[in-house]
C-alpha cells in the first residue's frame, strides 16, 4: 500500500508540472506573436506621424477577448483580425512588408485618406476577407500577392494612382472588386472572376485598359516567319514608317507653335476687352489677383485669395495643413470635406475636388479667383486654394455651428435636442434669400444658375448664429454630364421636361428649402444618400387640398405663440417659387423683398391658431396641375 500511494502521488505531481509547462509555453507564445504585432503597428505609426494615433496608439494593444484599446484596431483571442483607419487624413509611405506580423488579419481598410508609394505585399496575410485601399494615392503596380488570398471577398483600390496590367483573379469568393480611377493598361484578364464585375469597376482614368467589359478592343501582334525575304521587307517597311512618323511629328510641332503664338495674342485681346466694361481700380485689383495666385500655384503653395480681409485666418501654409489634426465631416457631391485644426489655432474645411473638367492652371485660378470675388455676409468665404496635377483643393472658414440639415432634423425625439422655433428659421429663410440674390445680380460667368446646388446640407451656421450659404460657383468647374446628375437645380420641373436650367431654377431650390424649414420634413430633392425623403411641394399642395392641414406646419416651431401669421405668409411665398412654370415664379429680388417684410410676430398675441388662415390662399395654388411631381 505505501508504494501505490507513492505512485499515486508521483503521478498528481507529473501532471500538475505538464500542466504548468503547457501554460507557460502558451503565454510564452502568445506573448510573442503579440510583440510582433505590436512592433507592426508601432513601424505603421512611425510612418503616418499622426497626432490622434501617436496620442492613442499607447500602452496595452490589446488582451484576449478584452475590447481593444487602440482606436481602429480589432483583436480576437489577443490577435490582431481587422485593422480600419477610414479618413484620419494619413499620408506618407508604407513599408511593403508592414503587414507581415499581422498573420490573423481579416479586414483591412485605409480608404479615404493621402497614403502614397506601393501597395504592401500580402504574402503573410492568407486569411485577409476584405481590403479597402481607396482614395489614397498608392502608385506601382497591383501586387501578385493578391493572388494567393483565396478567401478574398471584398478588393477597393479605386481612386489611386496604380499603373501597369490587373493580375489575373481568379477567386470565386471574390463578390466585391473595384479599380477605377487608376492608370491602370493592358488587357483585362478572361478569368470568371474578373468577368463577372461590370465596367464600373474598371472605367474612369483608366483609357489604356482593354478587352471584355470595356468596349476598346486589344491589339496583338504576331511574329512572321515568313524568311529572310519577308524580313528583309519588314525591316524596310518599318522604317519608311518611323521616317514617315517623325515627319509628322516635326510638322506637328511647327503647328503648335504657331497656334501657341495666335493663342497667346488673341487672348491678350479677349482679357483687354473684357476688362474695357470695368472701371480702373477694379481692372488692376482682378489682374493683381489672377497674377499673384497664378505665380504662387506655379511654386505647388497654398494660395491665399483676398489676403488683407484674412490675415488673422491665413497664418499656416500646406505643410501646417498637412500636419494638422483632421477630422472628416462627409462625402460631398464633388468631393471629400475635411476639418482641419491648425496647430496656432486656426480652424478650416478643406474640399478635395473631383471630377472636375480638364481645366488648365490659368482656366481654375480664374475660376478660383471668381468664386473668392463673390463677397457678402451671408456667402461661406473662400479663401485659398491649392492646384498640383493629381490634387486640388478649395479652404473655406469653418462654420462651428454646423449645417441647417443636422440643426433640422439631427436629434429628433431625443432630449439633448434644442427646439428650433419659428424666429430662428425665419433668420435662416432671410440669409439665404439675401445670399441667393447678392449672387444672381453678382456672378460675372455666364452659369445658368448661379448657385445651382442649394439644399439645406449647404446652409452653415457659424458661431454667431449667422446664415452662411456654401457650394457656390462649383458648376462652372464640374463637367455638365456630373453637374446634372449631382446638382439640385438639374432635378428642377423644368430640366427634367426640356433639359433646361436658369436663375429660376435657383428659385425653385429656394422654395424647396422653405418647405423643408416650415414643415419639418426631409424633401426628396436634396435627401442625402441612403435617407428618403418626401415631394414636399406636392405634398404640401395635398395637404391643404384635402384639409388636414394641422399636420403641415412643424410642431416644434408651431408652438411659438404668434407666429401663425408669419408662417401662412413664408409658405405661401415658397409655393409661388416651387411653381412648375418657371415663368410665373417671381424673381429672387422679388422673393427677398417678401421675405424682409414678414415679422417674427403679430401685432396681438392673443392670436389662436386658425387653420382656416388657409382660405386666403389662391385655390389655384391648390390644383393637381401645379403640384411638382418627380419624373424619372
Amino acid at each position: 500500500m505505501p508504494c501505490s500511494s507513492n505512485f499515486i502521488n508521483f503521478l498528481v505531481i507529473a501532471f500538475a508540472a505538464s500542466l504548468v509547462i503547457l501554460g507557460a509555453t502558451a503565454e510564452d507564445d502568445w506573448s510573442g506573436f503579440h510583440g510582433y504585432e505590436r512592433d507592426a503597428l508601432l513601424a505603421l505609426k512611425t510612418r503616418f506621424n499622426n497626432p490622434f494615433l501617436d496620442a492613442n496608439w499607447t500602452g496595452i494593444m490589446c488582451y484576449m477577448d478584452n475590447t481593444p484599446y487602440w482606436y481602429g484596431v480589432q483583436c480576437l483571442v489577443g490577435r490582431v483580425t481587422g485593422l480600419i483607419l477610414d479618413s484620419m487624413a494619413l499620408f506618407g509611405d508604407i513599408e511593403v512588408d508592414a503587414l507581415a506580423n499581422l498573420t490573423e488579419l481579416h479586414t483591412l481598410s485605409f480608404k479615404n485618406n493621402s497614403i502614397t508609394g506601393n501597395m504592401m505585399d500580402f504574402a503573410f496575410n492568407q486569411k485577409l476577407r476584405s481590403i479597402d485601399l481607396s482614395g489614397n494615392r498608392f502608385s506601382g503596380e497591383i501586387p501578385s500577392s493578391l493572388l494567393n488570398l483565396h478567401i478574398l471577398e471584398s478588393l477597393q483600390l479605386q481612386e489611386n494612382s496604380l499603373t501597369g496590367p490587373i493580375p489575373g483573379f481568379n477567386q470565386s469568393s471574390l463578390a466585391r472588386f473595384n479599380v477605377s480611377h487608376n492608370n491602370l493598361s493592358g488587357e483585362i484578364p478572361e478569368t470568371e472572376t474578373l468577368q463577372s464585375f461590370g465596367l464600373s469597376s474598371y472605367s474612369g482614368g483608366n483609357e489604356n485598359l482593354c478587352g471584355p467589359p470595356t468596349t476598346a478592343v486589344c491589339t496583338r501582334t504576331s511574329d512572321d516567319s515568313g524568311g529572310e525575304g519577308k524580313g528583309h521587307d519588314k525591316g524596310r517597311f518599318l522604317a519608311i514608317i518611323v521616317v514617315v512618323d517623325v515627319i509628322v511629328l516635326v510638322v506637328i510641332m511647327l503647328l503648335f507653335i504657331v497656334y501657341y503664338k495666335k493663342y497667346k495674342k488673341l487672348r491678350k485681346e479677349m482679357m483687354m476687352m473684357m476688362m474695357k466694361g470695368r472701371d480702373d481700380g477694379e481692372e488692376e485689383h482682378d489682374s493683381r489677383i489672377v497674377e499673384r495666385a497664378t505665380e504662387e500655384g506655379e511654386k505647388g503653395k497654398l494660395v491665399f485669395l483676398n489676403k488683407d480681409e484674412h490675415e488673422t485666418t491665413r497664418r499656416f501654409d500646406l505643410d501646417d495643413l498637412l500636419r494638422a489634426s483632421a477630422e472628416g465631416l462627409g462625402k460631398g457631391n464633388f468631393g471629400n470635406c475635411y476639418k482641419a485644426m491648425m496647430e496656432v489655432g486656426a480652424t478650416v474645411v478643406v474640399k478635395r475636388l473631383r471630377d472636375l473638367k480638364p481645366l488648365n492652371r490659368d482656366e481654375f485660378v480664374r475660376q478660383a479667383t471668381a468664386i473668392a470675388h463673390q463677397k457678402h455676409p451671408n456667402l461661406l468665404p473662400l479663401l485659398a486654394y491649392y492646384y498640383s496635377k493629381d490634387e486640388k483643393l478649395f479652404v473655406y472658414t469653418f462654420a462651428s455651428n454646423g449645417n441647417l440639415f443636422n440643426r433640422l432634423h439631427g436629434g429628433r425625439g431625443t432630449r439633448e435636442r434644442l427646439p428650433f422655433r419659428w424666429a430662428s428659421r425665419l433668420a435662416v429663410a432671410r440669409g439665404v434669400a439675401r445670399a441667393l440674390n447678392h449672387l444672381h445680380h453678382n456672378t460675372r460667368s455666364h452659369t445658368a444658375a448661379p448657385h445651382g446646388n442649394l439644399k439645406s446640407s449647404n446652409v452653415l451656421i457659424d458661431d454667431n448664429d449667422e446664415i452662411l450659404v456654401a457650394d457656390y460657383g462649383l458648376a462652372s468647374l464640374i463637367a455638365l454630364p456630373i453637374a446634372a446628375q449631382r446638382m439640385v437645380s438639374y432635378k428642377c420641373p423644368e430640366y427634367l421636361s426640356q433639359r433646361t436650367v436658369s436663375k429660376k431654377s435657383d428659385v425653385w431650390n429656394y422654395g424647396s428649402l422653405l418647405l423643408e424649414l416650415l414643415t419639418g420634413r426631409i424633401s426628396s430633392y436634396s435627401a442625402p444618400p441612403g435617407t428618403n425623403g418626401v415631394d414636399l411641394c406636392s405634398w404640401v399642395h395635398r395637404a391643404v387640398r384635402e384639409e388636414w392641414t394641422a399636420e403641415i406646419f412643424d410642431a416644434e416651431m408651431a408652438v411659438q405663440k404668434g407666429a401663425n401669421r408669419g408662417m401662412l405668409r413664408l409658405m405661401q411665398i415658397a409655393l409661388k417659387c416651387c411653381d412648375r412654370s418657371p415663368e410665373k415664379r417671381p424673381e429672387i429680388g422679388q422673393v427677398l423683398e417678401e421675405v424682409e417684410a414678414i415679422k417674427v410676430g403679430v401685432e396681438s398675441e392673443d392670436e389662436e391658431y386658425s387653420y382656416n388662415s388657409y382660405s386666403s390662399y389662391d385655390r389655384s395654388m391648390t390644383d393637381d396641375s401645379f403640384s411638382v411631381t418627380r419624373s424619372v
